[in-house]
């Protein structure tokens, strides 16, 4: 038990301090600061995280000029974001590229938005990413528009050759293969660059090469349906029937390539629109693009059996002058029954090119009418070689009328109709000479020698003969008696001849002055004259009043007549 106090220690324990309690509030002022912060915070993780763009991961071949933190993601040199990590695939192929871009740039990464590392690269056609050389390497991007939205993406090795947004005409072109055509190549209409190519692929059946061109705008409208696209790369040196021909569009074109196109008068019109999905072909040479294209095309077969050296396949055919078709294929047959060779030559003829008179409201053509041709072949058509060129030597197949052509007839071999030949002029001409020289082989060239022998024997003895020589100098005798009497004459008789003729004109000249309009002699006669022509008159006026007064001569004139 507790000891009860005592006054005393009661007044010893009011002399000492008493403790006080005070209540306190329950929210102290100290936690305010880190609530402060922690509001601080989570508003800038908030705003960060609000204000934060999209990641995208990017696919490369390499990561050659790229590093993590430091590469930009750039486009039309304006910086759009970042590169934040660089990794490579599992499969060791290829490596992973990812980057943040800035807030708002989500609607531009659609699968049609292209990435690709921009850094310096010379080609034949064009030389980029020189600013590269002191800034660095960096990701460029295309944006598409309209696309679906994804956030992952394969770059591409090389940078396009035109933006997306661009506008203009995306064509694909068609073609056998792709010559010296490269991306970027030129594409001209009439010499003025219009477009560029920006991509090519081998089709799936490997048979062909599918270009891709872009046409800018406004040019972009002069390509229409029926628009012919030709390759206008190098320089078209062609050596054919025709001689030499050259064509080139450009220095440009014969450097690095380039397409050019067109649209001919003479085909379709030209107001159709492309289709969608519209393959164009593309032509080998200007030549080839504005050729008209005829649909209906018949085999004719020609036997031929002099020399072909010259005659190629495609070589023209023509019928005086124009063009009706082209070789196809030329072969070589032995006839055992005349032990020769002989060489079947297989054409074709577009008979739409020759034209018939319309009758029933339309237009004929030749393979309509089956009899024609063997009426034409009876009168005189016929086919024959001829020089294109004496620089090259080409040839080709002329059709023409021959008057004096062996009679003929359009005859059938296997499934083609053979139309009859004519030799060449040079194996007409060899075998005219062959046959002059069979007439000259002919000649008793012999006999004619000894004849001939025998008669400048005799010449030889004719020569020799006294008589000849007793006439030479009698007839040299005779030279010189004409030449004194030459003489003689040139002294005595040459200066009488020229006096007499000087006499001869001094009476000229006096018979000219006396029959001169001036002269008195002519005055006096045309006094005469006139005299006479008075007489005369009295006389026809004396006769005239004679007949009608025959009295007259007897009464004589009375006073009243």
């Amino acid at each position: 038990m507790n000891p009860v106090p005592t006054d005393a220690s009661q007044e010893s324990a009011q002399g000492l301090p008493q403790a006080r309690v005070v209540t306190r509030d329950r929210l102290s002022l100290v936690w305010l600061l880190p609530v402060l912060a922690l509001l601080v915070g989570g508003w800038l993780a908030y705003k960060t995280l609000s204000e934060r763009g999209p990641t995208i991961r990017i696919e490369f071949r390499t990561a050659a000029g790229l590093e993590a933190g430091k590469t930009k993601v750039k486009f039309k040199d304006v910086s759009i974001g970042q590169v934040t990590a660089i990794d490579v695939s599992e499969d060791l192929s290829k490596v992973i590229v990812s980057a943040e871009l800035k807030q708002g740039s989500e609607k531009f990464l659609t699968d049609k938005t292209r990435f690709w590392v921009a850094r310096p690269r010379i080609t034949a056609s064009q030389i980029s990413g020189l600013e590269t050389l002191l800034s660095g390497a960096y990701v460029a991007i295309d944006p598409g528009r309209g696309g679906k939205r994804q956030d992952r993406f394969v770059g591409l090795p090389t940078p396009p050759v035109i933006s997306i947004n661009e506008p203009g005409s995306q064509l694909q072109l068609r073609s056998q293969e792709l010559g010296s055509l490269n991306l970027g190549s030129p594409v001209y209409y009439r010499q003025i660059q219009v477009g560029q190519v920006v991509g090519y692929s081998l089709d799936e059946d490997s048979r062909a090469v599918t270009i891709d061109v872009f046409v800018a705008q406004p040019h972009d409208r002069l390509v229409v349906a029926s628009t012919r696209f030709w390759n206008a790369s190098g320089i078209d040196v062609r050596l054919g029937a025709d001689g030499v021909s050259i064509d080139t569009d450009s220095l440009l074109s014969v450097l690095i390539g380039g397409i050019a196109f067109d649209n001919p008068d003479t085909l379709e019109s030209t107001s159709t629109a492309v289709e969608p999905g519209q393959f164009f072909p593309l032509y080998a040479s200007r030549a080839d693009a504005h050729e008209r294209i005829y649909l209906t095309k018949e085999p004719y077969l020609l036997i031929f059996t002099g020399s072909m050296r010259g005659l190629n396949i495609g070589a023209p055919v023509s019928l005086r002058g124009i063009q009706i078709g082209k070789v196809l294929d030329i072969q070589l047959e032995f006839d055992p029954e005349k032990l020769d060779f002989v060489i079947p030559v297989l054409i074709e003829i577009e008979l739409e090119r020759i034209h018939f008179p319309i009758q029933g409201g339309r237009e004929r053509i030749l393979s309509e009418d089956p009899d024609i041709l063997n009426k034409l072949v009876q009168s005189g058509l016929r086919a024959q070689l001829k020089t294109g060129s004496l620089l090259t030597g080409q040839l080709y197949i002329e059709f023409d009328f021959h008057s004096d052509a062996p009679s003929a007839r359009l005859t059938r071999q296997g499934e083609y109709r053979v139309i009859p030949t004519l030799p060449t002029p040079l194996d007409a001409v060899t075998t005219r000479l062959n046959r002059i020289l069979a007439k000259v082989e002919d000649f008793p060239l012999d006999k004619i020698g000894e004849d001939l022998s025998a008669t400048m024997a005799g010449a030889r003895d004719l020569l020799d003969a006294e008589e000849l020589k007793n006439s030479l100098s009698e007839l040299e005798l005779t030279l010189r008696d004409l030449r004194v009497l030459t003489a003689r004459l040139d002294s005595e008789t040459a200066p009488e001849l020229t006096a007499a003729l000087r006499d001869g004109r001094t009476l000229l000249r006096s018979a000219n002055a006396m029959i001169a309009p001036d002269a008195p002699i002519n005055i006096e006669i045309k006094r005469t004259m006139q005299t006479i022509s008075a007489a005369a008159r009295s006389i026809r006026t004396l006769a005239d009043y004679l007949e009608r007064h025959p009295e007259a001569l007897i009464q004589g004139k009375g006073g009243g007549r």
